[in-house]
């Protein structure tokens, strides 16, 4: 089996020849090039594990070589030959994205260890990429729109509709009530699927850099701008950006954003020139931004702009036949995540789902549910991993590593967060997740 694909690039044809010939013997497949535009139209056609490609040469160099690939092959590992007096270029190099470098002349053998690891590392990083994309697409699956209400389904269906036409959208809908994952769908069910959907939220986001991020900077704009940087609108260009809490959006980039949706141009900040960027932009508001155009608050041409076609989402407390399912639903998913037995629901917690307020929305219930899953729920049917005989100090100690499963789960693995919310030293927790064998399957 060989250990990897090479495209091997040196104007010093002894060296060539010597070098493929060596790493052929140790098991690579190796194409070789004395020029390296040759070699990147190779490169281009049949992307390769790795390239190996020597510093300096007449024509295009290998730094040139670097730059070309990164950009038209990001990911793909190049390693570079250099000469004893090239070590600082050579440094530069990796700062531009290279693998790695070897000064000649070099031991053959570490030469063979150098490249078996950039592939294995390669390879183990596309493997990763691999399962994330496949947790995001099942994340897609599972994170559908839940329940059978009249409302639901025509939620359902104005969203099929409109995501077949490139129109910029408004949603509205209460805090919890899934704007963003109705975005997505949007986005998902369009022809806009391949491109990027890009969230911003316009509360979250500092007024000092909300210029920069959103529509990038050149290199020089303020202090700390050493590299020119594209903002998120050129980064979604092809697909959508959703601009969530629209209304905290401060009145001078509402203006901005108008631009925007108008011109469909950026600018980025410390440039003149506009750049064109095709984007569908989904915004989401709380309410239906009357109150805060009276206000002075939000502009109402841009209101008018943007609400040329809304979506309203229904709050639960209008669509309690979907409770039951919503519940079901999150607490199965708990369930799988934690490695816990399915939850059997009992008749008088539905009653008492059905009861509730849920200012929260679907959020609120998903909560809920994923406490009743990890048993942390006073209705959670009697599984209990200790008998009611146990020793005082065991049933606190079950009790203790349940609450920190559950505060891990809510805070994604995050133990410093995770530490605050429960108002111990990080150490602590650490000891005690050690202590109770812990482990939080949904990181990453």
């Amino acid at each position: 089996m060989k250990k990897g694909r090479i495209i091997l690039i040196d104007d010093d044809r002894d060296h060539l020849r010597a070098a493929s010939d060596w790493l052929t013997v140790n098991g690579f497949e190796v194409l070789s090039f004395d020029r390296a535009d040759d070699a990147f139209k190779a490169i281009i056609d049949q992307p390769p594990d790795l390239v190996l490609t020597d510093l300096r040469m007449p024509g295009v160099d290998g730094m040139t070589l670097l730059s070309s690939v990164v950009r038209k092959c990001p990911g793909l590992p190049v390693i570079l030959l250099t000469a004893h007096g090239d070590v600082s270029l050579a440094v530069e190099a990796l700062k531009r994205g290279g693998e790695d470098f070897i000064e000649k002349p070099y031991d053959a053998e570490r030469l063979v260890g150098v490249l078996s690891k950039a592939i294995e590392k390669s390879r183990m990083s596309q493997e990763i990429g691999r399962l994330q994309r496949l947790v995001v697409q099942q994340d897609k699956e599972v994170g559908s729109i839940i329940g059978d209400s009249t409302a639901i389904r025509s939620l359902r269906q104005r969203i099929a509709a409109l995501a077949q036409v490139d129109i910029d959208v408004l949603i509205i809908g209460e805090t919890g009530t899934g704007k963003e994952l109705v975005a997505q769908a949007l986005h998902y069910q369009s022809h806009r699927a391949p491109a990027p959907f890009v969230a911003i939220n316009c509360s979250a986001l500092p007024e000092s850099i909300f210029e920069s991020e959103v529509f990038g900077h050149v290199k020089g704009a303020f202090t700390g701008a050493l590299s020119e940087r594209q903002g998120k609108f050129e980064h979604a260009t092809g697909g959508t950006i959703f601009l969530d809490e629209i209304e905290a959006m401060p009145l001078p980039f509402q203006a901005k954003i108008l631009r925007v949706l108008q011109e469909r141009v950026v600018e980025r900040l410390g440039e003149n020139r506009l750049r064109p960027v095709d984007v569908r932009i989904v915004a989401a508001a709380k309410t239906d931004l009357s109150a805060e155009i009276a206000a002075g608050r939000f502009r109402e041409d841009l209101f008018y702009r943007l609400a040329s076609v809304d979506v309203r989402i229904p709050p639960v407390r209008e669509r309690a036949e979907d409770i039951e399912q919503l519940f079901r639903h999150f607490a199965s998913l708990a369930a799988r995540r934690y490695g816990r037995p399915e939850p059997q629901v009992p008749p008088s917690l539905v009653v008492r789902l059905l009861q509730q307020e849920w200012r929260g929305n679907v959020r609120e219930v998903k909560a809920r549910a994923e406490r009743f899953a990890l048993g942390l729920d006073e209705e959670q049917p009697q599984q209990s991993a200790f008998s009611i005989e146990a020793p005082l100090p065991e049933r606190v100690s079950h009790y203790e590593a349940r609450l920190i499963l559950a505060a891990l789960g809510i805070n994604h693995g995050n133990t410093a967060q995770t530490a605050a919310d429960l108002g111990i030293p990080v150490r602590t927790l650490n000891e005690k997740i050690k202590r109770y064998g812990l482990r939080y399957s949904g990181e990453t």
